[in-house]
């Protein structure tokens, strides 16, 4: 019998807020005395006071982790110290998210998945998708739990399943025949394979946009509203996206109202914090997200988890379903990510939007690099895939655009279509942005 016998899972939805705060309630003392049983935290927690959680003077008094903080741990340290559970309860491993540093694999035990499959399913339920749909999974499908995850979930919710994979495991030309062939209602994927995927039907004759796909659905990059609006008129379809985190689980599915994040607090208690103060901000306002697991916390006992993300969070979306009972959590579409090249700062989501609104455009790379000799004459190197149409001027063009708009003229290299969605479909998330300099 499983330990929470005695509590409500959430496998059905909450019906109301009241719900969500017991269950927060009673998780998250379970999860501070499961993080107690780890080394890592030895000395860390033993002034909080477990009668005292609700209390958000005494939550905050628990040390706020990130991901440097674990990275810096060997892996033996990681293993021996942070997590906690027995070999014999291990079901999987999940690869941690990010482009960046090196990754760790995060041991789940078979109770953590009971759990953790529930956000995945509950994306599908919260965008109208259900057993009449055909799937074409693009997700990569490994060690990186999102493409197993959602196929697993689909399928139990009775959802037709093309196990595809990324296209490292199955090349972008079969993808699109078998997309001709099964003519799937919902492909999903990262929206640069969507971009690559919709590049490469342009480039032989394919309508994609006429085809059978109503619905997209993305997650693990960011999506600005000029990406969004690439992909819906190069797919022909609704996109929606998805938040998640390997440390928690699939967190938040966006509802036809495409306002922002459903946040399934029942699952994680989450909290938007000023990023200097680390105060809480007000309804609305933009601060950075700290995550705590309420159930899938058996071996790594995550607890005030800083993804790094700066959101907004709203108590009240705009789509009436049985999922406004959650809060809506929505990214800023702002990072620290930017180029300084030759004084001026290039940053990268707002050169992301400017790219992706060139209609143009097909996809893109931006990389910071050298002048010759160590001259100091740092350049913005873009290389960019043309659609079919744009002329041979297109390059000079775009120059001119990127002069006008941010105060430096880059150096244009036009790639043939499919050349960067070779190279970004080898990777989790995308390099878009790569700084070259020595």
């Amino acid at each position: 019998m499983s330990e929470f016998s005695d509590l409500p899972p959430p496998f059905s939805l909450p019906k109301s807020r009241a719900e969500i705060l017991k269950i927060q309630s009673q998780r998250k003392r379970v999860a501070v005395e499961t993080a107690r049983r780890a080394p890592f935290f030895a000395g860390k927690l033993d002034h909080i006071d477990l009668e005292r959680l609700d209390d958000p003077e005494e939550w905050r008094k628990i040390p706020i982790l990130d991901k440097e903080m674990l990275r810096q741990l060997s892996t033996e340290a990681f293993y021996g110290e942070f997590c906690i559970a027995p070999r014999r309860e291990i079901a999987e491993y999940w690869r941690s998210g990010g482009a960046t540093g090196r990754p760790l694999f995060y041991p789940r035990t078979h109770e953590d998945m009971r759990y953790n499959m529930i956000g995945f399913r509950r994306t599908y339920d919260c965008m109208g998708s259900g057993p009449e749909d055909i799937v074409h999974n693009s997700f990569p499908l490994g060690i990186h739990p999102a493409g197993q995850c959602w196929a697993r979930a689909g399928e139990e919710l009775g959802l037709g399943m093309a196990w595809a994979g990324a296209g490292a495991a199955l090349p972008s030309t079969i993808q699109l025949e078998l997309i001709e062939t099964f003519k799937p209602s919902l492909w999903m994927g990262m929206n640069s394979y969507g971009l690559h995927l919709a590049n490469m039907a342009e480039a032989q004759g394919i309508d994609l946009a006429g085809g059978t796909v109503q619905r997209v659905l993305c997650t693990a990059e960011p999506m600005s509203e000029a990406k969004r609006a690439k992909l819906q008129r190069a797919w022909g379809a609704e996109v929606f996206d998805c938040f998640g985190m390997t440390e928690c689980t699939m967190m938040g599915g966006e509802s036809p109202a495409h306002d922002g994040f459903h946040t399934f607090t029942d699952l994680a208690f989450i909290e938007v914090l000023d990023p200097e103060t680390l105060q809480p901000v007000a309804d609305g306002e933009v601060g950075t997200l700290v995550v705590t697991p309420l159930f899938g916390n058996h071996s790594t006992p995550f607890l005030r988890w800083s993804s790094g993300d700066l959101v907004t969070l709203r108590q009240e979306g705009a789509h009436d379903s049985p999922f406004s009972v959650f809060p809506v959590v929505k990214h800023a579409q702002r990072t620290l990510g930017f180029f300084k090249v030759r004084g001026i700062n290039i940053g990268h989501s707002e050169f992301e939007d400017f790219m992706f609104g060139q209609a143009e455009v097909n996809d893109f790379k931006a990389e910071a690099v050298s002048g010759p000799g160590g001259s100091g004459n740092d350049a913005l190197r873009l290389s960019v895939e043309f659609g079919r149409g744009a002329g041979a001027e297109a390059a000079e063009v775009l120059t001119g655009r990127v002069k006008q708009t941010f105060e430096l003229s880059p150096e244009v290299v036009v790639l043939e279509t499919g050349t960067l969605g070779k190279e970004f479909e080898q990777n989790v998330k995308a390099p878009r942005f790569v700084d070259r300099r020595e």
